[in-house]
């Protein structure tokens, strides 16, 4: 399965927000959203930075709160790793694996197309498997 499959499915909407906006009103979006992350860009369409829960953890406990009033763009990851529309599912699991990242941002020439979460990819895993599972079973039982 490639990531162009797994955006079929979900589809290709990306919430992402301007490098300006506050922690505090990130984090109501988050909730809003129900999301766990979104792409910082200031055009909607570049790749500035990810900014996660994660993060707002993390610079909360560093520095207390108040980080809520700080930008978005002064606690994001600003190396991100893209994932491409051909990228098949084995290598995004390996890649959420070795850097330890939950959301790939989908990028085709420059642009950004879709997000890529590891609820997705488990998700689009589990597919494969069953799949996998009916063809041995009919396989074997001869239907």
């Amino acid at each position: 399965m490639l990531v162009s499959d797994i955006l079929r499915h979900k589809g290709h909407t990306v919430v992402t927000v301007k490098p300006e906006l506050e922690v505090d009103a990130f984090v109501a979006l988050l909730a809003d959203q129900r999301i766990g992350a979104a792409v910082v860009s200031p055009d909607g369409i570049g790749i500035a930075g990810i900014v996660s829960e994660r993060d707002v953890i993390l610079a909360l406990a560093a520095h207390g709160p108040q980080v809520l009033a700080w930008r978005v763009s002064e606690i994001c990851s600003r190396d991100v790793t893209e994932a491409l529309p051909t990228d098949k599912l084995d290598h995004l699991m390996s890649v959420m694996t070795e850097r330890r990242t939950r959301h790939l941002p989908v990028v085709v020439q420059g642009e950004l197309r879709g997000i890529v979460s590891i609820g997705d990819v488990v998700k689009a895993r589990v597919s494969e498997l069953e799949e996998e599972q009916k063809a041995l079973t009919s396989y074997i039982t001869g239907r």
